[in-house]
């Protein structure tokens, strides 16, 4: 599918271009990040996941999962939309604002998707896994969980704010540019299937985080996400959602770790149960809602 704008290159051809870039751009972000991180602190950041993360060195790693953000997710979309069209913001989805009833929507949807993805949550951790894996998974975890606690560092109101922005603003951004107004948006017009296209790209979104315990509830988040800007056509409703969703992370480790408690523990605290599913209609019917109400009068819904 093409428009009055493209520059002749079909939208398939932009998914892969997209893929090509976007591993083009982590290698290089990799790069740059692991010349900070040697200059600040003497090590590799390949040592990172054996030494542990120090908190003195928060910042540069801050400074890290920026540029990740940034170069790995963010520039690649916008060098691949730019090849593909003479609009490339509108092609991506950032063009104007969503309405009132559109944010109050996506917040109740997010709430609910949460819910569902509890249910998802708890399934990964019932299969009777062969030991070997488990112990794989749950070292991956751990790593995840020390690194959350290194760089989070709550201690201060500050630092719940820098978190945010770090960890909700710029993630929020890059990811629903590269995953939903990229590699979605240009899968569903190649293909003409919306529905392979978010499923596709929630699974890998929920991929490229590397963690298998929360990998279905990613793909159920993944997939809301998608819902909501296939249906607005507006990238700002899915980083609105996808922000919410990080900031409310981030805020309910600032309240566990000023009451004593870690990462893990909080982990460990919710790792969800089969109630979550329970909200699939739910979910269903407020997407619907938010379909009805993202729909221009006199079209078709």
């Amino acid at each position: 599918m093409y428009d009055q704008d493209s520059k002749g290159i079909s939208y398939m051809a932009g998914f892969f271009m997209l893929l090509a870039f976007t591993i083009a751009g982590l290698v290089m972000a990799t790069a740059i990040s692991d010349a900070l991180w040697t200059q600040a602190t003497g090590r590799s950041l390949q040592t990172l996941t054996e030494t542990g993360l120090d908190p003195a060195h928060k910042n540069v790693y801050r400074l890290v999962q920026v540029i990740t953000a940034v170069v790995g997710y963010l520039l690649p979309a916008l060098v691949t939309a730019y090849l593909l069209n003479r609009k490339p913001l509108r092609l991506l989805g950032v063009t104007q604002g969503f309405s009132f009833s559109q944010a109050s929507l996506s917040i109740i949807i997010l709430a609910s998707a949460l819910f569902v993805a509890t249910g998802f949550s708890y399934i990964t951790t019932i299969f009777p896994y062969p030991e070997s894996w488990i112990e794989q998974f749950d070292l991956m975890e751990k790593q995840y969980s020390d690194q959350m606690s290194a760089t989070l560092s709550l201690e201060e109101p500050t630092d719940l704010i820098l978190a945010i922005i770090v960890m909700a603003v710029f993630p929020a951004i890059g990811e629903e540019v590269f995953f939903r107004g990229g590699l979605q948006n240009f899968l569903s017009r190649g293909t003409g299937r919306p529905w392979l296209a978010i499923v596709v790209t929630s699974i890998l979104f929920s991929l490229a985080h590397f963690s298998f315990y929360g990998f279905l509830s990613r793909v159920v988040l993944g997939i809301t996400l998608g819902a909501l800007f296939h249906y607005s056509g507006r990238l700002w409703v899915s980083i609105f959602a996808h922000f919410l969703n990080n900031a409310l992370l981030i805020v309910l480790l600032y309240v566990y770790m000023h009451q004593g408690k870690t990462v893990s523990e909080m982990m460990l605290e919710s790792k969800g149960n089969l109630l979550g599913l329970v909200a699939i209609p739910v979910l269903i019917v407020l997407l619907a809602a938010f379909k009805k109400v993202s729909t221009p009068k006199g079209a078709n819904p």
